[in-house]
Parts: C-alpha cells; structure tokens; sequence
C-alpha cells in the first residue's frame, strides 16, 4: 500500500484545488442561461493565439473571432470584401496598395485601431525581423517592400513585385490579423496567451488543455455576436466527441472520424459536410541529415508505386474524402485533370529498393484526427507501413500529438513523414507555394527544385487566366514527375451539431467562424 507523508498529501490537495480554482475561474464568466454558451469541441488544444504565431486549425478557429483583417472572405466562398478597410485601390503597376480604414473601431483593450497599427503588424513580420515561428509571414507579407502611413485612416503598402494572391492574402486567419500594439508592447510581442483584437469575441480565459472561452465584444464596431459566449473544449479522442455530442454535453464538433458518422445520427445530432478546400499528403525528407536513407528521385517514386492510393483512401474515408491526382482541388482555380501522379506499381516500386539497397524506413506521424484526414495520421502511417511491407520495406512508425510531431520534425531522425493542407483564401498559390520554401515549417520535407519555384514564383505574378493555369499546370506536374511530394487524398469539411443549433459550419478555409451561430 502507498503512503503519503503530510506535507505530500497537503501538497497534492493544494494542487487539485488549484486546478479546479482554475477551470472555475474561467466557467464564472459563463452565463446561467444555456443558450448564452455555445460549446465547441476540438481534437487538440491551440498552440497559441498570436495569429503571428500560429499555424493550426485549432488555433485559427479562436483567432477567426477574436480578430480581424483588412479584408475578409464572403460566407460562402473565398471572394473578399471590406472588413477593417473600408476600400482599397492598386496602382496601374500593381505595386502599390492604398486602403481606407475604418474609423471608430478600437481593439479589446480600448486603444484605437487605425494605420499606424497596420504598419505595427506589418513590420512585426517582415522578413529581416520575423522570428522563425512566423510561418505565414513570408506567404502573406514576403513580397512587401515597405508600408507607409498615409494619414490616421490610410494605410499604403508597396510591394517588390507584382502578387496576384496579395488581396486574398490580407484576408487570411493567420498573419494577417490586426493586433493591438499596445498588448503587443505589453507581452514582448508574443500574445498567445493574451489576445487582443477588433473581432466580435474578445478573450476571456485559457485552460490549458482543457477550454478556452471567449465572449461578445459589447463595444464591437459590426453587428455582435449572436451568442454571449464561446467555448472552445479540447476532447482528443474523436469518439469522445461525439459521446459529448449527443449527449448535449457540447453543442457542435469538429475533427469527425468517418468511422463515427451514424454514431452521429442515430444519436439525434446532425452532421455538417462540404467539399473539403484541402489536401493530405505523404512527404519525404530531402535533407542532408536527420535521415537514414538517401530519399532521392527514384525512391521517392518507389514508395510513391507502393501505394494503391484508390483503395487507400476508399479503405480509410468510406467516401468522405477523394483520391487526390494534384495538391490542388478541383475546384481550386489552376487545378489541372493532365497532371499524371505517379501509379500504382508494386512490382516497380521492390525492383527500385531492392537496387538501393533499402529494406527499412522510419516514418513520423502525427496521433489524432485533422480536418485532412479524419481517421488520424497514425491510422493511415499503418495502413501505408502495410503497402510497404509488400515490397520488402520495413517500416517504423512513430506516432506523437501534434506539437510534437511537429517539433520533432525539425530536430528528429526520420525519413518519411504525413501532413496536410486547408487553403487558406481559394489561390493555387497558397497551396502550391508551400514547396518553393526555405522554411521547414511549410516545407516539411526541404525538397529543393528551382525549376519548380521559378514556376511558382512568375505565376504569383502572373494576373488570373489561362496563362496563370498553365504555369501551374506546369509546376504540378514537376511536382508530381520529381515526387516531392505524394498527395493523398482531399477529405470533405465535416463536424457535427446538435439539433437545437442554428447557423453552425465549416467556412472552406477550414474554420469556424461563430458570429452567427444560435442555440435555442
């Protein structure tokens, strides 16, 4: 039998305390009328909620409403209208961005937005002093020469080149958030812990690991929020959530494994679906080091051969994801039904690794469900260990939650690795630009091919039309000939709600916008 001294025991009572004195704290702000606390749940817990700092689904799924941007994407689609900027207008050369702000608007902590904080965030991010866990900063603002204040309401941006996606860029959940300066200031330019925005929600409380609440910004300059609170709750497992789910326990999910959808209805709630504006892809490690094989061309092909991607993904998604032939969509504009992926050869693949000597792998994953891939990165590592184990590989999967695999991934031994994508503002740039980086944060992998980032970088310059698809065309084909990537599949947006609720979905940038969500 164990046994505990006093001061021990004192100690691990002082601990529980503390831990329920927390969660109290932050369930005090909630009201006493149920259709006041509208209760999301996630798979994992934010990793911060500085939209400069982060790069998650969960995370933008706070940000998305506790901020704002410039510009913002329709409801429906990813067109963009005015949302801190009132109107905008853009040089004949397409180098300069003049934009009216929006007068009388203040961010949470009651200091006044206008241009001069525009700049604040903009400078923050430029290149020469961005810290590397700004990992959209180089998407949204790396063709930026300079910004310059115009007057209290005007705001201008030059850019170094033209940049077709620039506009849809400036309306993105991440980097492109307007934040206070004054907390900016206040928390040594980090605010992952204290946020502060324009948005319709402001910041109440973070749980680590366990919720994070929100609430209506009273002051709010745009019509409020239709609920008083939000809560955001972290419950890892997937079945769990929809345990929660019909039981009312939490009134909407994210992170649906397909294996649970009748779960879903026959418990009463409903599901939510659309076509998913993202990507899950296999990536292989191109470096120098931190690899025990050579991953050139020709085996990154073979294990491409190696797996019968249709039956994969019809295996795994029963129909709720597609078998993906390009990064891109297909209603992505600049997808292409020409690029040929590399096929399914088994036989190919064991000639191609029995002549390099390769008979083992190590692959990284990550362990919970994605918006990308709702059965989970460990589910479908093994279901791809399977296909190598055909052809004479072994291979190790190692599994770990998601900042970890994350973290390891920079610091790690391993040679294959799955990830994905939710396109962030409808261009192909967006998806395809990931691999014409420097920065392992978006490039997992560092494959390396200027050809292919020659293409990217004069079709981002390039004005929308047939010339702007051809180039794409071009580079995912590259892409697809050189493997350096494998794309897997496209999984359709989904989550589930409670019948009682009104106004919940999944915007095809992959968050959830709350504004106008009501619970009766």
């Amino acid at each position: 039998m164990m046994t505990f001294s006093k001061t021990k025991l004192f100690t691990a009572l002082c601990a529980v305390v503390f831990a329920a004195s927390a969660i109290s704290t932050a369930d005090a702000a909630l009201s006493r009328k149920p259709q006041d606390n509208f209760f999301l749940a996630t798979a994992t817990d934010p990793l911060g909620l500085d939209p400069a700092l982060v790069d998650d689904a969960e995370s933008g799924n706070v940000v998305c409403n506790v901020y704002e941007s410039l510009l913002k994407f329709k409801p429906d689609s990813t067109e963009v209208e005015p949302s801190l900027a009132e109107s905008y207008t853009v040089s004949e050369d397409g180098l300069v961005y003049t934009f009216k702000l929006r007068q009388g608007v203040k961010f949470h902590d009651g200091t006044p937005f206008n241009a001069e904080a525009v700049k604040f965030n903009i400078d923050r991010q430029m290149p020469e002093v961005a810290t590397p866990k700004m990992s959209y900063a180089s998407l949204v603002y790396g063709d930026v020469d300079h910004t310059d204040v115009i007057d209290e309401y005007t705001v201008q941006i030059t850019l170094k080149k033209p940049s077709t996606p620039f506009l849809h860029n400036l309306a993105m959940v991440y980097a492109a958030p307007i934040v206070s300066p004054a907390a900016l200031k206040a928390n040594n330019n980090n605010v992952n812990m204290a946020p502060c925005g324009t948005g319709p929600y402001k910041f109440v409380a973070w749980d680590k690991g366990q919720q994070v609440i929100v609430t209506r910004n009273e002051e709010y300059w745009g019509e409020p929020g239709k609920t008083a609170n939000l809560i955001f709750r972290v419950m890892p497992e997937a079945s769990a959530r929809v345990v929660a789910l019909n039981n009312g326990e939490v009134d909407a999910i994210t992170g649906v494994d397909v294996n649970t959808v009748k779960e879903i209805s026959d418990g009463g709630s409903k599901l939510f679906t659309a076509e998913g504006m993202n990507v899950s892809y296999m990536f292989f490690n191109c470096r120098d080091t931190g690899t025990t094989i050579k991953l050139d061309k020709d085996v990154r092909r073979a294990i491409a051969m190696a797996v019968n991607k249709d039956e994969l993904v019809e295996t795994l998604y029963k129909g709720y994801a597609t078998p993906a032939t390009t990064i891109l969509p297909s209603f992505v504009p600049g997808y292409s039904a020409n690029v040929k992926p590399v096929a399914y050869n088994p036989e190919e693949a064991k000639k191609i690794f029995e002549s390099k000597g390769i008979d083992s792998l190590t692959i990284m994953t990550y362990s919970g469900a994605r918006a990308y891939n709702t059965v989970g990165g460990q589910v479908l590592a093994e279901a791809v260990q399977a296909y190598l184990d055909k052809v004479g590989v072994k291979a190790d999967v190692l599994v770990y939650d998601w900042a970890t695999f994350k973290a390891k991934l920079l610091t790690d031994t391993w040679d294959v690795g799955f990830i994905g994508w939710t396109g962030d503002n409808g261009d192909p740039d967006n998806f395809l630009n990931l691999f014409a980086s420097d920065d392992p944060i978006a490039n997992q992998g560092l494959w390396v091919n200027q050809e292919y980032r020659d293409l990217i970088s004069k079709a981002a310059a390039t004005p929308e039309g047939p010339e702007r698809a051809a180039l794409y065309e071009q580079a995912e084909q590259l892409l697809a000939d050189e493997a350096g990537v494998i794309p897997l599949s496209h999984a359709k947006a989904m989550g589930g709600y409670r019948p009682n609720v009104e106004g919940f979905t999944i915007h095809s940038v992959g968050n959830t916008f709350l504004m106008n969500v009501v619970k009766h």
